[in-house]
């Protein structure tokens, strides 16, 4: 069984939802897309490594995108599920259900085109000046999604961590995350990380104040502060990979929003005008393509 059709059965979702005409995804330059070849997208074939799939199995790239240029961790905020369902009429946790849609496609496509790391942004800690209504919807909602899920995600070798202050969360959500971190913590074939109540700043300083204490404690000397050592106190040092190569955001908005502060110092921006719901398979090859033809130069002199 192919590893993109094992993803598609365990994330296959029956629910639908009209769409609309969506403007085209903006970016910061123009993009150049190598053609569309007339044959299917397959090709390039990675090595499959779910512990219930043959190792003879190989996942394919569309031919656009280069193996060895794939980013290991993709971050995204997923911005304008509510501006979806308003624009369509629908109640507000119409957008939210059309977004776990979006989710499950975007987990299914990391997976099969080898991409190491998904973190995701589900709710800033600024997200509790929301509506109580939609605070308690997006609650139930991620607590539901969780629930479902969990037996399929260790199925399919994924790992799941939660950055962020989970201690404001509702007592049953908390006890469910830290069942979901435990059953999966030895899976590899992608790690998913999910933002709730983050904040980017808070991040930073509870690794100052962690590495304070140890200055204190005199376990280390102020001498030996490095962006390394912060850099390891830092909530994302649950994965190898701790710093995004590409951010992107939906919705055309162009900001950060507190996420991942430290970590984005280096990261390639990409911005879609696409709602998040909207954010399919044909926006993140865009996306991939883009990061693709950047030439990350890490402040030396490009070629």
């Amino acid at each position: 069984m192919a590893f993109s059709l094992h993803f598609q059965q365990l994330f296959h979702s029956p629910t639908t939802f009209p769409s609309q005409p969506k403007p085209p995804t903006t970016l910061l330059t123009p993009l150049k897309l190598p053609p569309t070849p007339s044959l299917p997208l397959l090709a390039i074939a990675q090595n499959a490594s779910l512990s219930n799939i043959d190792s003879t199995e190989k996942v394919v790239l569309p031919l656009q995108l280069k193996r060895e240029m794939m980013p290991k961790h993709v971050a995204v905020i997923m911005d304008g599920n509510r501006r979806w369902a308003k624009m369509r009429g629908f109640p507000v946790a119409l957008g939210y259900e059309a977004g776990i849609r979006a989710v499950r496609k975007l987990i299914e496509l990391c997976g099969n085109w080898g991409i190491g790391v998904l973190t995701l942004f589900a709710f800033s800690s600024d997200n509790w000046l929301r509506p109580k209504v939609e605070v308690d919807l997006l609650m139930g909602l991620f607590e539901r999604v969780l629930k479902d899920e969990l037996e399929k995600f260790a199925r399919a070798g994924i790992r799941i961590s939660i950055i962020g202050d989970t201690s404001m969360l509702p007592k049953s959500l908390q006890e469910l995350i830290d069942k979901a971190v435990k059953t999966t913590k030895e899976n590899s074939q992608l790690h998913v990380v999910v933002a709730v109540n983050y904040s980017g700043q808070y991040d930073v300083v509870q690794a100052c104040q962690t590495i304070a204490q140890k200055v204190k404690d005199g376990i280390i000397e102020p001498g030996d502060i490095s962006s390394f050592l912060v850099e390891q106190e830092l909530q994302t040092n649950c994965t190898d990979f701790p710093c995004p190569d590409l951010l992107i955001r939906t919705s055309g908005e162009l900001r950060l929003s507190n996420f991942l502060l430290w970590q984005l110092a280096y990261a390639e921006l990409f911005f879609s005008h696409s709602h998040w719901p909207d954010f399919g398979e044909a926006e993140f090859l865009e996306a991939l393509c883009s990061f693709q033809q950047r030439q990350r130069r890490y402040g030396r002199q490009g070629s």
